[in-house]
């Protein structure tokens, strides 16, 4: 028997009305809760030109689902993540803007190629970005965001998993240097591989592997390896940043990992949420090129709210604010019944029934009435 083809591309797919409306509740709540910190809601275009969206890494425009505008003979491409393009707003459109500048946004993005954790390659982003300094200050205030919008769209309880993205490089350029490439260095300590760590003549770097886990006890091996105080600033930091949001979350630090965080400077965070076995938001500090030869501080953070969505976040029993209006019904009532949040479905013919259309209740000579 001869397969159906499929009606959408791999790793692409509809939302029928329940997990749209959901969606549209979820990413509601947690820009109003971004928003009511002064951030300033921005939607760049579903689609730019290759080189704005992946610059000049030969990895990013890899991954860059690409096609041939028509109109302008140039290579355009699909976002896979709308960061980069608020940091092309904000040094260009709002290159003039008092900084630090604060933005939000929310929208679909596109990835050429899906992972194992997560096969969508369509999905929802919602995040905020804080131009124009990446200060404990500033990144203290991004994690309390972030909070604040999980919060405020229901998701938790959440675990933030703290990580100091150039941790490694800022040891083996002083205190303990080693004879192979800090790339190689990191990549074992990301797998958390003790025995490769001394393959490579590494074994300073194996108290680090102890520094990981609850928040307050990985900051203290931490502290306690850190002999010649050159990561006194970091660990500082850390406990500033964290301050805000304790009893608010799961604290937990991983000072050398890696995997989502090559472009992070001196701080990065997960945020995981129970039963999701791939991240719902990761976020931190970094730098947005200007020009050839300059860049500009930012922190920000980024969410993935679908796998949430997809388990129920956001859903509402519509049919308790859904009436049926009957053939002939007053349409001076209908319409004050939208305005007090009624959701109304209009009897088109004599065979049209409430249940049919998901209806809760059906309008009466006296008002709603449960169908």
């Amino acid at each position: 028997m001869t397969k159906a083809p499929a009606l959408l591309p791999e790793g692409l797919r509809d939302r029928l009305p329940a997990q749209a409306e959901a969606t549209s509740r979820v990413t509601r709540a947690l820009v109003d809760a971004m928003r009511a910190h002064g951030y300033g809601r921005v939607s760049p275009p579903l689609a730019e030109f290759r080189e704005t969206l992946g610059g000049d890494d030969d990895r990013l425009t890899r991954d860059l689902l690409r096609f041939t505008d028509p109109v302008s003979q140039r290579t355009l491409a699909l976002r896979p993540d709308i960061t980069r393009q608020v940091g092309r707003i904000a040094t260009s459109l709002l290159a003039g803007a008092p900084r630090p500048l604060r933005l939000c946004y929310a929208g679909q993005v596109v990835k050429l190629r899906a992972s194992q954790l997560r096969p969508a390659r369509e999905m929802l982003q919602v995040g905020a970005e804080l131009i124009g300094s990446d200060s404990v200050a500033a990144a203290r205030e991004i994690v309390t965001v972030a909070i604040d919008a999980l919060d405020a769209a229901g998701i938790g309880p959440v675990t933030i998993d703290f990580t100091l993205p150039d941790v490694v490089e800022l040891l083996a350029n002083g205190p303990l240097p080693v004879a192979v490439p800090v790339e190689e260095l990191q990549g074992e300590l990301d797998a958390k591989d003790a025995g490769a760590l001394s393959r490579l003549g590494a074994e300073a770097y194996l108290p680090l592997l102890r520094a990981t886990g609850p928040f307050d006890q990985a900051i203290a091996e931490l502290r306690a390896f850190d002999t010649t105080g050159v990561l006194d600033a970091r660990i500082d930091a850390l406990e500033a940043i964290a301050a805000p949001i304790r009893g608010r979350a799961t604290l937990t630090l991983d000072p050398t990992e890696r995997h989502g965080f090559a472009y992070q400077s001196w701080f990065g965070f997960s945020i995981f949420v129970p039963g999701q076995g791939d991240i719902i938001g990761r976020g931190g500090s970094y730098a947005i090129p200007v020009g050839e030869d300059r860049e500009q501080a930012a922190v920000g953070f980024s969410l993935y709210p679908d796998p949430l969505i997809d388990e129920g976040l956001g859903g509402e029993d519509d049919a308790e604010r859904r009436i049926f209006l009957p053939l002939g019904h007053d349409a001076a009532i209908a319409a004050g019944l939208r305005a007090d949040g009624w959701q109304t479905v209009a009897a088109l013919s004599d065979a049209d029934d409430a249940r049919m259309l998901s209806c809760g209740f059906t309008l009466g000579p006296d008002g709603p009435v449960e169908a």
